[in-house]
């Protein structure tokens, strides 16, 4: 099935062409990260705005890379929510607009499920598996037995990790989003410079939270006469990356074991952090677990991640009419899609 996707939950506007939910034929993304850098994070009335602006483009684009005309699309994949109300609206609008008018079907998509399945683009997974979504706006911890079988077994109860490392990394006086500074910083730095929290580490459930972290940075630098600079900024950005990984990696673990399984898939744009990479890979060597991390250029925010669990649903005959809305809140166990599957 020739799949056209489509994903405005946030920033980027981004549209793709996918065949059979594996084979990427285009995807463009059009980001508004310089426009936002303004205000230091996202200003959801001008993220809506500038959807509004480019999501023709993006798509005529997407289609034009491919060669595909609108009237050899078979379905259309798009980002139904979590995100932001009014940059949903944009896509959600504008997808059923294109199903109407080409009459082709149409199904919404969680964002969250288009992260844990990006990977599949460039290998499938079997199933069950442990997923873990790390961005700007979730950390989950899921038990994954197929597509649209979706089970939660941990979550951030305040920040989401990208929101903690874009937050510290203001507080630190570095560019917004910071996230990326940090973890370039941290490649030089000494993870043990400075001693920083590790919320709910032995707490005994799978949840997470980083506020108090992002409080402990605060509280730290209040403590100093100027901002750190140089190797001090390398190691506070290293000390405060060692913490997040030690969280997210001891947490997946007991994870794992709960639900005794030996396979992990991880996605998310904080899943690009090299730190990240690299303490998983770790543990996955010592524990024999077997890793699937995706790769950088679909851990972002993108269109072509939708069209995997798009083209399994739509192949089935399971679609959404008109009548579908945008949702800023959606937990992604409440899906509930398998059992429409074969």
């Amino acid at each position: 099935m020739l799949i056209l996707a489509i994903e405005t939950s946030c920033d980027e506007t981004a549209a793709a062409v996918v065949r059979d939910g594996r084979f990427i034929l285009s995807s463009v993304v059009s980001s508004q990260v310089a426009i936002h850098a303004e205000y230091g994070g996202v200003v959801p009335e001008i993220a809506s705005r500038k959807h509004l602006e480019m999501i023709t483009p993006v798509i005529r684009q997407a289609l034009d890379e491919t060669g595909v005309a609108l009237s050899d699309i078979e379905g259309i994949a798009v980002t139904r929510g979590p995100g932001l109300l009014g940059a949903l609206l944009v896509g959600v609008s504008m997808a059923k607009s294109l199903a109407l008018a080409c009459r082709i079907p149409l199904v919404g998509v969680h964002h969250i499920e288009g992260h844990l399945l990006a990977g599949f683009l460039e290998q499938p997974v079997p199933f069950p598996f442990l997923g873990l979504v790390v961005s700007g706006g979730h950390t989950h911890l899921y038990r994954v037995d197929g597509i649209g079988r979706y089970r939660i077994l941990g979550r951030t109860i305040d920040d989401a990790v990208g929101e903690a490392f874009d937050k510290s990394a203001t507080l630190l006086g570095l560019a917004y989003p910071g996230g990326a500074l940090i973890d370039q910083l941290a490649q030089s730095g000494n993870p043990q410079a400075v001693k920083l929290p590790r919320p709910l580490l032995h707490d005994g459930s799978l949840n997470f939270s980083f506020s108090g972290l992002k409080t402990a940075v605060l509280t730290h630098l209040k403590k100093q006469s100027a901002l750190p600079q140089g190797q001090e900024l390398s190691d506070f950005c290293a000390s405060f990356q060692a913490a997040v990984c030690e969280v997210l990696v001891k947490k997946t673990v007991a994870a794992l074991q709960q639900e005794g399984l030996t396979r992990l898939v991880v996605g998310g744009g904080v899943a690009c952090n090299s730190g990240l990479r690299a303490s998983l890979q770790k543990m996955s060597n010592e524990r024999g677990v077997e890793l699937h991390l995706a790769p950088p250029k679909l851990c972002g925010d993108n269109a072509a991640m939708l069209a995997v669990a798009g083209d399994a649903y739509l192949s089935a005959g399971c679609q959404d009419d008109l009548a579908m809305d945008a949702t800023a809140t959606w937990p992604l166990d409440q899906v509930a899609r398998w059992e429409q599957l074969p």
